[in-house]
């Protein structure tokens, strides 16, 4: 008889370790009284609990036969009882649904939809003060949401040749209508006056803004542009993370020069970069400048320079606009990197050189002036009309510049 129990209690139920794949993403019935602190659910006969797994608060499946009902909007219950349906949203958009298929799980996808929507509505309104239970419970769902293994390039997939980035076709994310609810959620969450710094610093960490970090290579332009004033708010309003954001992007654009020469987000990172220099204090930081000449201004030699030229450009200028005495720098490098054999590109370095020279002063311009006017006689040989056009326009202006400086030293001119 104790041999009969022991093998009973081995004996596994169907179905109890793996659930059906083509349910995951089921979220829990409305169907519980607002007063209680988790949703009711709706079992079938014979099926299990759901399976916590190693994050208690992210559910990610659920057995089959769960039935989804949509919770009620905000504005048709009391005020005392929002904060528990504020919860319980957030909860309802924990689990992940499947986009690889438009044709399957087509009401739950919608009632998370409409859910979202309204956890945006409601923190725009400002109707409620956000408890830090709930602040804590918002950052874990945005993260259940957005943080994710993004897909590899179309390239990657099928094993074509790699296209140019400027080439190849904007991706469209699969699941871009849940997304972007969840990214207008967390921004209306971080630029709210009603975000107390200190308690939400606790849950947008330095982790949180790595991650968020990591996203800026999604194939999707429309969630970089998302991501892009996401970081640029969390720069602004929280101090302690503005060290961590500069190392990150430092650190990305090491990884694109030296070793990956593909990522889809420096030109967005650059946006950033570009305020974040335009508010620099004076006398500049030693570690600034090093990022000036160790990382933006190699930025220029890579094959895509096109894609993101012009913000790099901005930023450069920003460098000459905060400290004059960087121009010498800048011009070097600029003439190091210029492109012999791309016409279109070498267009590009002419209108940043002038810009650059434009922010120049002309104590500055001497120490450069050599390699920058054996340059300019190389462009005016050059094959391309609009190189000699442009740089013969050029020239005109930068000689006259000098002549109404009085600083020409016509020994010093090659």
């Amino acid at each position: 008889m104790f041999k009969k129990i022991i093998k009973g209690g081995q004996r596994k139920h169907p179905n109890s370790d793996s659930w059906d794949t083509s349910n995951q993403g089921h979220v829990l019935s409305g169907s519980s009284n607002l007063g209680s602190g988790t949703p009711a659910v709706n079992h079938a006969s014979g099926t299990k609990p759901i399976s916590k797994g190693p994050n208690p608060g992210v559910r990610t499946s659920l057995p089959p036969m769960f039935a989804v009902e949509p919770l009620p909007l905000f504005k048709g219950v009391a005020v005392a009882d929002r904060p528990t349906l504020f919860l319980r949203k957030l909860q309802l958009c924990c689990f992940q649904l499947d986009f690889s298929n438009s044709t399957k799980l087509v009401r739950e996808k919608e009632i998370k939809r409409q859910t979202l929507l309204d956890l945006v509505e409601f923190i725009e309104s400002g109707s409620g003060k956000i408890t830090e239970r709930s602040q804590e419970e918002l950052i874990k769902m945005v993260g259940v949401n957005i943080f994710r293994c993004l897909p590899p390039a179309f390239h990657e997939n099928t094993g074509q040749e790699a296209l140019e980035p400027e080439d190849e076709d904007p991706y469209s994310e699969p699941s871009w209508p849940h997304l972007q609810l969840v990214y207008e959620l967390l921004l209306r969450y971080i630029v709210s006056s009603d975000t107390d710094t200190k308690v939400a610093k606790r849950y947008i960490d330095h982790m949180f803004v790595l991650k968020v970090l990591d996203l800026f290579n999604s194939e999707d332009p429309r969630e970089r542009e998302y991501l892009k004033m996401i970081l640029h708010r969390i720069y602004g309003k929280f101090m302690i993370h503005r060290p961590c954001i500069r190392k990150a992007i430092n650190n990305i654009f090491y990884r694109f020069i030296y070793e990956t020469q593909r990522h889809r987000g420096i030109g967005e990172l650059l946006e950033v970069l570009g305020s974040i220099i335009h508010g620099f204090s004076l006398p500049m930081k030693e570690e600034n400048k090093l990022f000036l000449v160790r990382a933006l201004i190699p930025l220029h030699k890579m094959k895509t320079a096109s894609m993101y030229h012009e913000h790099l450009s901005y930023c450069i200028v920003q460098f000459v606009v905060k400290d004059y005495r960087l121009a010498d720098t800048v011009i070097r490098g600029l003439l190091k990197y210029w492109p012999m054999t791309n016409c279109q590109k070498e267009i590009l370095f002419l209108g940043e050189l002038e810009e650059v020279l434009e922010a120049t002063q002309s104590a500055e311009l001497q120490r450069c002036i050599l390699p920058l006017f054996r340059q300019i006689a190389r462009c005016l040989h050059s094959d391309h009309y609009q190189v000699t056009f442009y740089f013969q326009y050029f020239s005109v202006i930068f000689f006259a510049t000098l002549n109404a400086e009085g600083s020409t030293d016509s020994e010093a001119l090659p």
